[in-house]
């Protein structure tokens, strides 16, 4: 069944100090794509600012903004209206293994089979990997590494940070939806599936009532090419389906933050997120 959801992704800034200026780039604007319609999105700040929107080098939508009058406090609110699909398999055709190694294919997703900074190479997890990948197919391979993650991990905020990196959080064997979704990738990437980090949001009921609004957080998951992207949730372990609101994707969480920026002036002293969404059908 088709959702139509109401996402308000608000994050608010207080400096010790005035800042004299600032520059930010925001990703708060959902994909239009196969799998959703995006029927009404803004991205609003107090102090006012004047911005434009562009794509990045990824395929997500960017709202850049800058800010010359001195300010004690930003706040920065993504709106947006959403109708999501219910998770249906690719209809093409799954490809070998065989196909995947090809060098055109190869080539032109470079980027998703290198290793990164939170994606890094691992001689024990890739080992792993070739396990979960013996004797099956690839779109299998996805879905068991998938599981493997999603039990192997404990999921407990406030033992890692946006900057852990998934060998890391594995060391640890706990984290949140950023280091599954990064353990997963590097799996993957083991395997030459080639896969991409997506950030967006997640409705945490599937039975959500109807203009009932619930708190939210900004989540985090993957897709794999296997002859078409594959959405798999492996903090939840479940296919990518309509409860899913993607936002961004890149190679890992660096290309997806949904507000960096960089300033002058007071110190940052505090931060606030609030996310909130509603089943609107």
């Amino acid at each position: 069944m088709t959702w139509r959801m109401r996402v308000v992704h608000t994050t608010g800034y207080a400096y010790d100090g005035p800042v004299t200026s600032s520059y930010n780039e925001a990703r708060l604007t959902p994909r239009a794509d196969h799998r959703q319609n995006v029927i009404l999105n803004r991205v609003e700040t107090v102090p006012a600012t004047r911005s434009y929107r562009y794509t990045d080098y990824w395929g997500s939508a960017v709202t850049a903004f800058d800010l010359h009058a001195p300010h004690t406090e930003l706040e920065v609110s993504g709106s947006s209206v959403v109708e999501t699909e219910p998770f249906a398999p690719p209809t093409e055709e799954e490809w070998s293994w065989e196909d995947l190694r090809a060098e055109p294919l190869a080539d032109q997703y470079d980027e998703l089979l290198a290793p990164t900074a939170y994606v890094p190479r691992d001689r024990k997890l890739a080992s792993v990997a070739r396990q979960l990948a013996k004797g099956v197919t690839p779109g299998e391979a996805v879905a068991r590494a998938v599981e493997w993650v999603h039990e192997e991990m404990s999921y407990i905020a406030g033992t890692t940070d946006v900057h852990t990196s998934a060998v890391q959080a594995w060391d640890e064997r706990k984290g949140v939806c950023q280091d599954y979704a990064h353990l997963t990738l590097l799996l993957l990437r083991s395997m030459g599936i080639p896969s991409r980090y997506v950030s967006g949001y997640l409705h945490p009921n599937a039975k959500a009532a109807i203009g009932e609004t619930v708190e939210g957080e900004s989540h985090a998951w993957i897709e794999a090419w296997v002859g078409g992207w594959w959405g798999y949730d492996p903090t939840n372990a479940i296919h990518v389906g309509e409860q899913h609101v993607s936002v961004g994707v890149g190679r890992d969480y660096a290309d997806v933050p949904p507000l960096k920026g960089v300033y002058s002036g007071g110190g940052s002293t505090a931060l606030e997120v609030v996310v909130e969404i509603t089943r609107l059908a």
